[in-house]
């Protein structure tokens, strides 16, 4: 077994790496590397690489976790966003080239106006700050059951995790991410591979015969077909292609990698082929998560549990997102751990690492105009140390919440990323001109009404929209925004 010395040498020696991979990337690097790369990424690099951005810890260990009660429902949601990268693939890489957008809230600002943009670049940062930091946040509670620590070392954690996050990225920003992601997302996936053989191994039991007791005890479950509940397959399907337009083609962070690209063809081979590379990988991590449970339900292990507050009671459930820690730890060997640990180091600094560089660039552009100020580097630096502060106080705030981090981001993003793909959508596929100073309350109005209505849906007709709060969210914000072109008012920027 592990002791904490060897994990923490084990961390240290992939942050070393890490740390090399910055300075060879870093050293011919000049003012445009943080934010573009200068546009000289291999397209196959940045593919491989935004599969470890993608899964993150949420998936090595939340989607994995899941399964306990979800079966593969999940899947659900991950062949939607396969349809949704395919617009992102032949709609929006081609707009974004042909503008040649370093911050892509700007073409808010030339199809609308500026309080559009200034909205549109507002809700990225606030959506982008919480999927961040609860990502972390799950990484951190990784390294808390690695180590043996209670919450009371969550603020340090999250301290030294983002001091070390700053030092690989604040020079070369995106340059150096494309290629540090190369490394994680290899990481990520032979951290589950390993485990998933190790798991055969052990059980001796074939694919089949796998699938077989998957079935029986209810893990193997693709299909939901209750129209009412929130994991109901159009629901799950059609929000799956909302958020991955949302989350992957409106969001600065994803795509920022992708406009490192040469040109426009080799941006669109990139977000294509990881469309299905990244679906692989989400269903292996469910494989993972139905073997876990098997193991555990077939040598009569007790996994651990948690307790938190629910409609104002105390309730003790697994917790499932230590679930793969658990097992991995302490019955699955040293190979095992060793693979765990990488795997948990590279989760843990991809789930935040190119969101920071994101993020920093968002604001500069789009609230400081930093390509016209005389001292560029230093408003980066604040800027990229302010958002890593962000960061922590929402790692802190959320540390003690019972839900499933994989269900809470997405809960979230919901709500968060609506108001952004009503005002998109209405953007590349209308014509319509809107009251630009409307925008901003029509997008801060659109998550109160969505949250009121899902929950007088679910209490009154016990319908849960689930996921699909996007769409919902999106509508109300087109609604909105048309109703408010009936007022003819102007305000001066």
């Amino acid at each position: 077994m592990l002791t904490p010395t060897s994990i923490a040498l084990l961390i240290a020696g992939y942050f070393c790496v890490l740390l090399i991979i910055a300075y060879l990337t870093g050293r011919k690097s000049d003012k445009a590397s943080f934010f573009t790369g200068n546009n000289q990424s291999p397209w196959l690099v940045v593919s491989y690489g935004m599969i470890g951005a993608a899964l993150s810890a949420v998936t090595f260990v939340s989607i994995p976790g899941s399964v306990q009660t979800k079966g593969f429902f999940a899947a659900q949601f991950f062949v939607g966003n396969m349809v949704g990268y395919l617009f992102i693939t032949f709609v929006l890489i081609p707009l974004y080239y042909k503008l040649k957008l370093v911050s892509i809230y700007s073409y808010l600002e030339n199809r609308f106006g500026w309080f559009s943009y200034k909205t549109g670049s507002f809700f990225f940062l606030v959506s982008q700050s919480f999927g961040a930091g609860l990502r972390m946040l799950l990484a951190i509670k990784i390294l808390q059951v690695l180590f043996d620590l209670d919450n009371s070392h969550m603020w340090w954690l999250a301290v030294l995790f983002l001091v070390l996050i700053f030092l690989y990225t604040f020079k070369a920003g995106i340059k150096t991410i494309v290629w540090t992601d190369l490394l994680q997302t290899t990481f990520l996936l032979l951290a589950a591979l390993s485990i998933v053989w190790i798991i055969f191994s052990k059980m001796q039991l074939g694919f089949g015969e796998i699938v077989d007791l998957g079935t029986e005890k209810g893990y193997w479950k693709w299909y939901d077909g209750d129209v009412k509940s929130g994991t109901y397959f159009w629901k799950q399907f059609i929000s799956g292609i909302l958020i991955a337009m949302a989350m992957m083609g409106l969001d600065q962070n994803m795509m920022q990698k992708s406009l490192t690209c040469k040109n426009v063809r080799e941006a669109q081979k990139n977000t294509f082929v990881f469309s299905f590379s990244v679906g692989i990988a989400q269903i292996l991590f469910l494989f993972l998560g139905m073997m876990l449970f098997l193991f555990a339900d077939v040598n009569g292990i007790e996994l651990p549990t948690k307790t938190f507050e629910q409609n104002g009671e105390m309730v003790t459930a697994i917790a499932t997102d230590k679930v793969l820690p658990y097992l991995t730890l302490n019955h699955f060997g040293i190979f095992a751990s060793i693979m765990f640990v990488l795997g948990t180091a590279a989760a843990a600094f991809s789930s935040v690492d190119s969101a920071l560089t994101a993020l920093t660039t968002s604001f500069c552009y789009d609230f400081l105009g930093i390509e016209k100020r005389k001292n560029p580097t230093q408003l980066k630096t604040i800027t990229h140390i302010g958002f890593s502060l962000v960061m922590l106080l929402i790692i802190l705030a959320f540390q003690n919440s019972g839900d499933n981090v994989f269900d809470l981001i997405f809960g979230l993003a919901g709500y968060t990323y609506s108001p952004l793909l009503g005002l998109f959508l209405l953007g590349i596929f209308t014509k319509v001109k809107l009251n630009d100073w409307s925008v901003p309350i029509a997008c801060l109005a659109t998550p109160v009404i969505a949250y009121f209505m899902n929950n007088y849906l679910n209490a009154t007709y016990g319908f849960n929209i689930g996921f699909l709060t996007i769409f919902t969210g999106a509508v109300i914000t087109i609604i909105l925004l048309l109703l408010f072109k009936f007022i003819p008012f102007k305000v001066e920027k």
